[in-house]
C-alpha cells in the first residue's frame, strides 16, 4: 500500500509553505526519524522527519516549490513488499473532466498532484499552467509554450512567467500582438506595485516566506499597538566588573558570559518585579504571565528571528549563556523548532554591538513590551554629586499603550535601572 506524504504543518500559523531542498530520492530507503526534506515555513526552515518506514516510491513536488499548501500530496512511499514504481490511482483521472468531449479518445490522464490544474491545448501540446499563471502570462503577452515550467509534473506557476522573456502569445491574431509586443514592457512597468526608477541598475530578489512574515508582522504591529518609548541611560561600570569576576571563575568550565546575558537576566527580574508589565492585551481581557520568558532577537542569513530564553529569571546566568549560544547557533542554521521561537512574555534587542547608541524597537505582538539596548560608551556622568567619567549605555522601553499605562512601563525601566547598575540584586 502506497503511503501518502503530506505537506505538514509546522507551526500554528502555517497555511503554505516552500519545499526548499528534498534529503532523498526516488528509490531510498526510509524508516521513522530519518530526514526526508528542508521545509520554509513563515518563521523559519526546517527539517521534515518520517514517520513511517519504507521506500520513496515518487516525489510529487520539486525542490523549490513554493506556496505548497498544508495537506498537500508531496510525496509517496511504498511498504515493503509493495510495487516502488506503483503511481497513485485515485486522483490522477480529475483532469480528464476538462478535456475537450469532441475527441473520439480521450487523452491519457495527467498524473499530478494538484487536482485543480488547469489543462488546455496549444497547437496540439498540452500545456499545464496555474490560473495564476495563465491571467499573468495573458496581461504580460507571454506565449505559454515557450515557458519552461518548474512546479509538479512540469506545470506551470507564476513565478515561471515572472521570468519568462516577454514574446506575443501564440494567439489567432499573430499580426495584431507582434504589433504590440514592443509596448509590453511598458505594461510590466504599470504593473509594479512598488514605483521605483528601474534605469537605475539593479537586482532584484524574490522575498522568502520569513523576509515576508516579519514585513507583514511588523507592519500590523506599528499600525495596530499604540507604542509608548521610554528611555534611561544606565550605568554600566559594575556589571561589567561582575562579568570579569564571573567570567574568571567560569574559566576552567569553557563558558564566558557576554553582557547581553546578563541583561537577560535582568530583564527577567525586572518582569517578575512589575509583573502589569508582564502582559498580553485581548481586546475585552488582558493575559498576566506568572513566569518571564524572554525572546531575544538574532540576525539570520533570511531575517530577524527571536528564540526564547524560558524562565529566565531563574536560571543561572551561565545556564542562559549556554541555552543562548545554542539558540543563536541554531537559528542562523534555520534548525529552530517552533517550540524555541513561538511565544515569549517580552523581548529583548541587543544592537550595541554594532555602535547603536539608541533606538525605539517595534514590538513582537502577542508581546506587550520590548526592551531595546544601545552601545555602552564612555560618557560624562554625574557620580556622587560629582561629574565623572563612567561607562553608560542607553536602554529604551517599548510598551503596548492599551495594556500598560506609562507610570507602569517607567516603573520597569527603573527597576531595570537600578538591577544593572547593582547587579549583585538580581544573582540573590
Amino acid at each position: 500500500m502506497l503511503i501518502e506524504l503530506r505537506m505538514p504543518a509546522l507551526s500554528p500559523t502555517m497555511e503554505e509553505g516552500t519545499l526548499a531542498k528534498w534529503l532523498v530520492k526516488q528509490g531510498d530507503e526510509v524508516k521513522s526519524g530519518d530526514l526526508l526534506a528542508e521545509i520554509e515555513t513563515d518563521k523559519a526552515t526546517m527539517e521534515f522527519e518520517a514517520v513511517d518506514e519504507g521506500t520513496i516510491s515518487a516525489i510529487l513536488v520539486p525542490p523549490g516549490t513554493e506556496g505548497v499548501k498544508v495537506g498537500t500530496v508531496i510525496a509517496l512511499i511504498s511498504a515493503e513488499g509493495d510495487d516502488v514504481n506503483a503511481k497513485p490511482a485515485p486522483k490522477a483521472e480529475a483532469p480528464k473532466a476538462e478535456t475537450p468531449k469532441a475527441e473520439p479518445a480521450p487523452p491519457p490522464p495527467v498524473q499530478t498532484p494538484a487536482p485543480q490544474a488547469h489543462v488546455t491545448e496549444a497547437s496540439g501540446d498540452r500545456i499545464i499552467a496555474s490560473p495564476l499563471a495563465r491571467r499573468l502570462a495573458a496581461t504580460l503577452g507571454i506565449d505559454l509554450s515557450k515557458v519552461t515550467g518548474t512546479g509538479p509534473n512540469g506545470r506551470i506557476v507564476k513565478a515561471d512567467v515572472e521570468g519568462a522573456p516577454q514574446v506575443a502569445t501564440a494567439s489567432a491574431p499573430a499580426s495584431a500582438a507582434a504589433a504590440s509586443a514592443p509596448q509590453a514592457p511598458a505594461v510590466h512597468a504599470a504593473a509594479k506595485p512598488v514605483w521605483f526608477d528601474d534605469s537605475i541598475p539593479h537586482e532584484i530578489e524574490k522575498l522568502s516566506n520569513i523576509r515576508k512574515t516579519i514585513a507583514r508582522r511588523l507592519t500590523e504591529a506599528k499600525q495596530t499597538i499604540p507604542h509608548i518609548y521610554l528611555t534611561v541611560d544606565i550605568r554600566l561600570d559594575a556589571l561589567l566588573k561582575l562579568r570579569a569576576e564571573l567570567n574568571a571563575g567560569l574559566e576552567s568550565r569553557g563558558i564566558k558570559l557576554s553582557v547581553n546575558d546578563l541583561l537577560i537576566k535582568a530583564l527577567a527580574v525586572a518582569l517578575e518585579q512589575t509583573p502589569k508589565c508582564n502582559v498580553t492585551f485581548l481586546g475585552n481581557e488582558m493575559v498576566s504571565y506568572k513566569r518571564a520568558d524572554i525572546s531575544v532577537a538574532v540576525s539570520t542569513p533570511s531575517g530577524l528571528i527571536t528564540p526564547i530564553i524560558r524562565d529566565a529569571a531563574n536560571l543561572s546566568v551561565s545556564r542562559i549563556s549556554n541555552e543562548m549560544k545554542e539558540l543563536a547557533a541554531r537559528a542562523k542554521e534555520g534548525k529552530l523548532q517552533p517550540r524555541e521561537y513561538q511565544g515569549g512574555t517580552a523581548s529583548l534587542s541587543n544592537m550595541g554591538m554594532y555602535g547603536i547608541k539608541q533606538f525605539e524597537a517595534v514590538i513582537n505582538p502577542p508581546q506587550g513590551m520590548i526592551l531595546a539596548i544601545g552601545a555602552g560608551e564612555k560618557r560624562p556622568f554625574v557620580v556622587d554629586d560629582a561629574l565623572a567619567i563612567a561607562t553608560v549605555m542607553s536602554a529604551t522601553g517599548s510598551f503596548d499603550h492599551r495594556a500598560i499605562d506609562g507610570s507602569d512601563g517607567a516603573q520597569l525601566m527603573q527597576v531595570f535601572k537600578d538591577l544593572v547598575e547593582k547587579p549583585m540584586g538580581m544573582l540573590a
